[in-house]
């Protein structure tokens, strides 16, 4: 599913998730009552949804969504997660539709009732919140008694299979035109962490294609960048928990500057999204304070290989000159 820009995310003021819950309106006070059941039919239990995130459970389930239940997804997803976390008559309007059909929506992600539904949306919103240490206290308080290289593996294979089950092929083949379009610019940004990681797809990018730029490490010199940005120039962005307002900041001037954006993210989904026109989002929890990237590597050098396939008649002749010219420099060392 392609996320299309509906609106923003106010990432300046977040959601304080120490505010009580909103108060149940009419609607949400009759359906209270059965948020503890089970729906026997789908094997659900309504306070835990079938797993995944929501953004995730709402990607797997699109297709199956009505018209309405399409729009208030979209409002939802282009507002992440923020337009959830309010009263059901709010969500409601936010999408356009009635109260009966957000009802019918999260019931067709696995929840049966709006309470659980908000109450995943919260969890979901202190995980994008958590810093190295909390997550090393979280995952070490429940380590079972087998080596961290075998945890660190199932986690990984377990994030990549969750990924690819998640990921459109079709929204992964338009990602890819839009990078081998050699009638555009192509820039690459990066956070703190990401940074490295953005710039692996910058140095392979530019041997594959020309007019490939990488944005500096630091975020001061980034307004300079806007100036070579043109309407119809792509952006591809990395940003994963704890999202960067830079980022944010800087995605939104080159959006105003009718520049596309697609975007590289987690489950949780960065706010930028609200910007992008395509998104990928990789599964990155491991055993570890940090945040894995293996997922994120998996995607950009697919999309790497993809484009380069799709301009190999060009790719090629550079390859061969930028092998001369390392000849030239004697930079690596020759075979016996």
């Amino acid at each position: 599913m392609a996320v299309k820009a509906q609106g923003t995310t106010d990432i300046a003021n977040p959601v304080n998730l120490n505010d009580p819950p909103q108060p149940l309106d009419e609607v949400e006070r009759k359906t209270a009552h059965k948020s503890t059941e089970t729906d026997e039919s789908s094997g659900i239990n309504s306070s835990g949804g079938t797993g995944g995130t929501i953004v995730e459970l709402i990607r797997s389930n699109y297709i199956g969504f009505t018209r309405a239940e399409r729009k208030l997804a979209d409002a939802l997803i282009a507002n992440y997660p923020v337009a959830g976390l309010v009263s059901i008559t709010e969500f409601a309007k936010s999408g356009a539709v009635s109260t009966p059909t957000v009802l019918r929506m999260i019931k067709k992600i696995g929840h049966n009732g709006f309470p659980p539904f908000q109450k995943v949306l919260r969890e979901e919103l202190q995980e994008t919140l958590s810093n190295p240490i909390a997550k090393h206290e979280r995952w070490s308080a429940d380590a079972p008694e087998e080596h961290v290289i075998n945890r660190f593996a199932e986690a990984t294979f377990n994030n990549l299979s969750q990924s690819l089950k998640q990921i459109d092929y079709k929204v992964f083949d338009k990602i890819v035109a839009l990078i081998a379009a050699k009638d555009r610019n192509v820039f690459i940004a990066g956070g703190r962490i990401t940074h490295s990681i953005a710039d692996y797809l910058f140095t392979h990018l530019q041997v594959v294609r020309t007019d490939v730029n990488m944005l500096p490490s630091s975020s001061s010199l980034w307004p300079h960048q806007l100036l070579n940005m043109h309407a119809g120039d792509l952006l591809v962005v990395f940003d994963i928990r704890r999202y960067e307002i830079d980022l944010y900041k800087f995605a939104e001037l080159a959006a105003a500057r009718d520049v596309q954006i697609v975007l590289m993210t987690d489950q949780w989904m960065s706010p930028i999204a609200a910007l992008a026109r395509y998104s990928i989002n990789a599964r990155i929890e491991v055993p570890s304070g940090w945040d894995s990237a293996v997922v994120t590597m998996f995607f950009i050098e697919a999309l790497i290989a993809a484009v380069e396939n799709q301009l190999w008649e060009e790719t090629s002749h550079r390859m061969q000159e930028l092998e001369g010219i390392l000849n030239a420099t004697q930079r690596f060392q020759k075979q016996p």
